[in-house]
This record gives structure tokens, C-alpha cells and sequence, in this order.
């Protein structure tokens, strides 16, 4: 599971990416996102709930809300990402809420609006669309409140492991940190996120060499150490291991 810092969208922002036969692994991150399978179908897990999309059905991810995306077969998407800032009047309502269910409905006409989105359309514009795909959503949807003690704590084990993900990012260290016992630690972040742990440190430090490799021109040792890998060879294979390719390979590909 990732939690998206670098990618998190900044205020007034949105971003659009569509493509075909996406599969990325559980993450997080502080914005709204529309995902859509005009084409073919996708399978989208929000926190512990499973949707199959496709066509005009769709899911709205709240933010910090933990997803995952993966393509069985073949399909197309359209995957739309904006800041709560976009629709205050929307986000601002379910601070402390998530929906039940995060599937809706679309027409062809927003589906259409959406898949056409253009950065350089008018603010006034995006607010437009992004409010009138909100109040379709909300039409139907029925909210619970997660800010329980479970969720703030997930989220303190969030900010620790991006606070120290370059040093000593131990379970040890974490249970000093938030005066919870480490077993007890260990359980309570597999039994919310499914990975344990140490997958998610891993899986945070590769997120971050990711954009490091796409980013910047570090070598390939200086990338391992900033990430708090310990030697190059460890950083490889873990890389390798979650991404499938190894890290030269990888930048490789996205200079491209």
C-alpha cells in the first residue's frame, strides 16, 4: 500500500489520465478520484469493499481512502484525480465520513465531460463538472463516520513511516513513538490495510525511489540510500520484486 505524497493535488488542481489494462497496487492519497472502464472490466477495492466497473458504472474514492485497481482481462480507463478544494461544498460536508458504497452511476454526457477534460478549460468550468458528477454521486449514497481511534491511529503510522522511511523506520521505533505495544501495532495496521507492517515501509520506499527515477538524475546507489535502503543490492531486488522490473529498467521505460 502507498500513500501518495509527491502526487497529491495541489489546490484548485485536477489531473486526467486515461490508458488500458491498469493494475496498481493498494495506496492512499489526500484527494478525489474518478475512476471509469468505458471499455472492458476493471476491479477496484476501497478499503475492504470490491466493485467490478465497467461502462457507465463507476466508483468515487474519497480521500485517504485506501484503493486498489486491477485489469483480469483487457479494459480502458479513465481515471480523474482533483483536490477537495475543487468542491468545498461537497468535501467540506464529509470531513469525518466516507460512503457506504463508492460505486455510482454516469451518463454518457458526464462520462463524455469527463474523458474530454482539458487543464486549460476555465476553473469556473472544472468546478462546473466536478460539482454536477458530486451531486450525482450524492444522490444515492449513504455516509458513515471513520474517524474512530482505529483510523487516527492508521494514520499516525502513515505520518511516522513518511517522516522516517530514511532511517530507522522499525516497528520498535513506531511503538516508542505512540506508546502502543509493537504486537499490538502489527496486527491493527495488517488487519486495516491487509500488507503488514514491513511490506508498507518497503512499499513506501519504492514509491518514493519511483519518483526519484523518473525525477531526478540520482545515481542508482544515491537513489537506494535516500529511500533507506541499506545497499544497492537489497534495493534492487526489492524494487524488482514489487514493480516487476529492475530500477534501471524502470527509469528506462519512463524516459521514453
Amino acid at each position: 500500500m502507498l500513500y501518495q505524497t509527491q502526487h497529491s493535488i495541489l489546490p484548485d488542481k485536477a489531473t486526467l489520465e486515461s490508458g488500458s489494462d491498469l493494475n496498481f497496487p493498494t495506496h492512499i492519497h489526500n484527494s478525489f478520484e474518478i475512476i471509469i472502464a468505458p471499455v472492458g472490466e476493471m476491479e477496484v477495492t476501497v478499503a475492504s469493499n470490491k466493485y467490478t466497473v465497467s461502462g457507465n458504472e463507476c466508483v468515487l474514492v474519497f480521500p485517504n481512502q485506501l484503493h486498489e485497481i486491477k485489469t483480469p482481462s483487457h479494459a480502458e480507463h479513465i481515471i480523474l484525480i482533483f483536490s477537495p478544494q475543487l468542491v468545498k461544498s461537497f468535501s467540506g460536508r464529509f470531513e469525518n465520513f466516507v460512503p457506504k458504497s463508492n460505486k455510482f452511476y454516469l451518463n454518457d454526457f458526464y462520462i463524455d465531460k469527463i474523458s474530454k477534460f482539458n487543464k486549460e478549460k476555465s476553473l469556473l468550468e472544472l468546478k462546473g463538472l466536478l460539482y454536477s458528477v458530486c451531486a450525482e454521486f450524492d444522490k444515492n449514497a449513504e455516509y458513515i463516520d471513520f474517524k474512530g481511534d482505529g483510523q487516527n491511529l492508521l494514520f499516525k503510522i502513515f505520518n511516522f513511516v513518511a517522516e522516517n522511511y530514511k532511517r530507522n523506520c522499525t516497528l520498535y521505533k513506531l511503538a516508542k513513538e505512540t506508546n502502543y505495544n509493537y504486537v499490538y501495532l502489527s496486527k491493527h495496521f495488517s488487519k486495516n490495510t491487509g500488507i503488514s507492517y514491513s511490506e508498507y515501509v518497503c512499499r513506501f520506499r519504492i514509491n518514493e525511489a519511483c519518483y526519484l527515477l523518473t525525477n531526478a538524475n540520482n545515481t542508482m546507489v544515491d537513489i537506494a540510500y535516500e529511500c533507506g535502503f541499506d545497499c544497492l543490492r537489497s534495493f534492487n531486488r526489492s524494487f524488482k520484486s514489487i514493480m516487476g522490473v529492475s530500477p534501471s529498467e524502470y527509469r528506462r521505460q519512463k524516459s521514453k
